[in-house]
């Protein structure tokens, strides 16, 4: 039994031992900055509001 082909999660063209998981390193560099920019978010626990409102003002001083 053979593995699958791994795809480059960007394009989805074969992926490059020398760029694993992407196929070049352009795509490397398209992920990277979508991490930059906050198109990619890792889920958080839940926010309090009234913690936020707290900090604010403590900010504020």
């Amino acid at each position: 039994m053979t593995k699958p082909a791994a795809t480059c999660p960007v394009c989805g063209k074969p992926a490059q031992h020398a760029t694993r998981p992407f196929c070049s390193q352009r795509c490397a560099d398209i992920d990277l900055g979508r991490w930059f920019t906050g198109q990619y978010r890792v889920p958080g626990p839940p926010v309090d509001e009234e913690n936020i409102q707290k900090n604010e003002r403590n900010d504020e001083r």
